[in-house]
């Protein structure tokens, strides 16, 4: 009986659909976020609000799949990223979906406006691509020598598509070659990297759904091929990358929190404004700086926000 209570009890509360992209590990430091920020305005798990996680693996083919099982459980709001947000939207133009990470909402279709998303939709631009020639600034900088950058990407991922556009167009205006790598699945990375051979200074990685699935795999190819590392966020310079500049994810997750709390509170997404990043940080891991042979410049190491030992 106290059973059967419980779950009378837990399905009065609102609940959150939670469909990650990659896997629950190599999301955990943000989903902490997130649930650590909605604690503090009131939603504490299992006591005040359900979250009901659902893992794509790297895996787009399943976006279809956990939207529908959303929309069945009649779900009260649906958190996502970019990439999951059109195939949610064919499934509900109802029930409101925030976007925690998104390149280019507006040329993505996701919203109308900014200032005005309308529908059911709203969240977070990450403005990835707005930040591809500095990323590719600073690999200079801390490779003076740097001729030739090989940018990894999946291909079949459209926002991934556009900052490898980004990050050639920096790089003809800083006269730099680029070589891409084209994966579009996890059997594509080991060849990828072989046929790298000796044909880069740095690695520039686009953040994708598969990358973060694969982010030790691609981590480690690197610093077997002796390559620096640009990703764009923190979490893949903690796992052995060399640098990282972006926003701060940690950040774009605590502010997601903020717009389901006012949406769990009445609010409609079409109403709430898809937000900017308002903190881009700089960090470095100098242990693996010096398993590359590498100086940090100090001028990096007074910019960084963050160095790593």
């Amino acid at each position: 009986m106290a059973a059967r209570g419980a779950r009378t009890q837990a399905s009065k509360f609102p609940t959150i659909g939670f469909l990650g992209a990659a896997t629950a590990s190599a999301w955990r430091p943000w989903t902490a976020v997130f649930v650590q920020r909605l604690s503090e305005l009131g939603w504490v798990e299992r006591r005040t609000v359900a979250i009901e996680y659902r893992w794509a693996e790297g895996r787009p083919e399943r976006y279809a799949e956990i939207a529908g099982e959303f929309v069945r459980r009649k779900v009260d709001v649906v958190v996502t990223v970019e990439s999951a947000v059109p195939t949610v939207k064919q499934a509900t133009s109802v029930i409101p979906i925030v976007f925690a990470v998104a390149n280019d909402p507006v040329g993505g279709g996701l919203v109308s406006s900014l200032s005005r998303p309308g529908g059911n939709v709203t969240g977070l631009s990450a403005q990835q691509a707005d930040v591809a020639g500095k990323r590719l600034e600073l690999l200079r900088e801390m490779r003076s020598d740097l001729r030739r950058v090989a940018v990894l990407a999946n291909v079949s991922h459209r926002e991934s598509v556009l900052e490898m556009e980004q990050v050639q167009a920096a790089a003809r205006s800083l006269g730099i070659e680029v070589v891409t790598l084209q994966i579009r699945r996890a059997e594509d990375i080991a060849p990828t990297f072989e046929a790298l051979k000796g044909q880069a200074d740095a690695l520039y990685v686009v953040l994708s759904a598969l990358v973060a699935t694969n982010r030790t795999r691609i981590i480690t190819f690197a610093l077997s091929a002796r390559l620096p590392t640009s990703f764009n966020t923190r979490e893949y310079v903690e796992a052995g990358a060399l640098m990282s500049y972006g926003p701060s994810f940690s950040d774009q997750w605590r502010r997601t929190a903020e717009i389901v709390d006012k949406i769990l509170r009445g609010a409609k997404p079409g109403d709430i404004p898809v937000e900017q990043p308002t903190k881009f940080d700089l960090v470095i891991n100098l242990t693996t700086a010096k398993a590359l042979g590498l100086t940090v410049p100090q001028t990096l190491l007074v910019a960084a926000d963050e160095v790593i030992e």
